[in-house]
């Protein structure tokens, strides 16, 4: 099956004229399946919200109850006819509720990534490997530059920094949405029982992961007469509040970010990172590599990233991939802007 059978690029983005339904669209439509709750590709305003529950909850602490005017929870696994297509969420590893979404025709089917990653993250369902004739993928970190190191190691190097300067606040810039929750997991694996501190604007969020279930020990939200005394311990904030006001009342500030991004010394300078963590939510060159390969698809194609280098690696093995160069998704800086804000 050819992915143009199933699918056409539209303004709105991908398309599915059979199943009359948009995947992660730019702009309100009548029907919308959306891979999961980060901002540039879950957005309010569309008619039918088909999503994870996980992702529709996220949607509505996001954007209010009414971010939609139908919304239909699917389960992983489950599917739904929609006309002639049959379509199905699997586990994508990207965040809590992130999902796949693969339609299936009587032709064959086609596998939609959404973001996703293959490294352990025990805050979501890991990423499901499926099979499929075409695979639609992103490309995010899709430049051999980027093999992110074990995620656990980057942590080491966090709590190191808090043993070394027990004087020191350290402030970690991450995603409120996915990133965070991950760190605080791997900080609490790393043996860490203290508290760890929160800007506030990732509380709903937090809240929202350890009514799931996901334990992340004991959480404390920072108020303005805290900052001053938290010497010594770990800090949590959007990116955005690393060289914000808000930062300056803490005690000599180490300032550290988690992002695949921080793979690039320069970013790290550019942001006045003085420990940068390199972990992402994404696949890295071999993941997306070995993913094209593993999926079994004839057919790539490549919404947003750095599309040429994968295109040209699966070309030069006999893989079909086309790059989409799609307006509106953008990478992990995305997330940083929203969190600022």
């Amino acid at each position: 099956m050819a992915l143009s059978d199933l699918l056409t690029l539209t303004p709105s983005g991908l398309y599915c004229p059979e199943a009359d339904a948009h995947i992660d669209p730019v702009r309100p439509v009548p029907r919308a399946l959306i891979t999961h709750g980060h901002s540039d590709h879950a957005r309010a305003g569309h008619g039918a919200v088909l999503a994870t529950p996980e992702t529709l909850a996220i949607m509505a602490l996001r954007y209010g109850e009414n971010f939609c005017e139908r919304r239909q929870p699917i389960a992983y696994g489950e599917t739904v006819r929609l006309a002639s297509i049959t379509a199905s969420f699997h586990p994508a590893g990207h965040v809590l509720g992130s999902a796949q979404i693969k339609l299936a025709a009587k032709g064959g089917c086609v596998v939609i990534s959404g973001d996703y990653k293959r490294a352990h993250d025990p805050t979501c369902a890991p990423f499901e490997l499926l099979r499929c004739d075409a695979f639609v993928t992103e490309a995010t970190f899709g430049l051999p530059v980027f093999r992110h190191p074990d995620a656990a190691h980057e942590v080491a190097k966090l709590i190191a920094s808090c043993e070394l300067f027990p004087e020191r606040a350290h402030l970690v810039g991450a995603y409120s949405l996915g990133k965070a929750q991950r760190v605080m997991k791997l900080i609490r694996e790393a043996g860490w029982d203290r508290p760890i501190w929160i800007h506030g604007a990732m509380e709903k969020i937090t809240n929202f992961y350890q009514e799931q279930g996901i334990e992340l020990g004991e959480i404390r939200k920072v108020a303005a007469t805290d900052r001053a005394k938290l010497g010594g311990e770990i800090v949590l904030c959007p990116p955005g509040q690393l060289n914000d006001l808000w930062s300056r009342k803490f005690p000599d500030p180490v300032a550290a970010f988690a992002s695949g991004w921080m793979r690039v010394r320069a970013r790290a300078r550019q942001r006045g990172v003085e420990l940068p963590m390199v972990i992402s939510d994404h696949v890295d060159w071999d993941e997306l590599c070995a993913t094209c390969v593993d999926t079994g698809a004839s057919e790539i194609w490549v919404t947003h990233g750095a599309e040429d280098a994968i295109v040209h690696w699966c070309r030069a093995r006999g893989i079909d991939a086309q790059p989409l160069h799609m307006i509106g998704y953008g990478d992990e800086d995305a997330e940083t802007a929203e969190a600022s804000a």
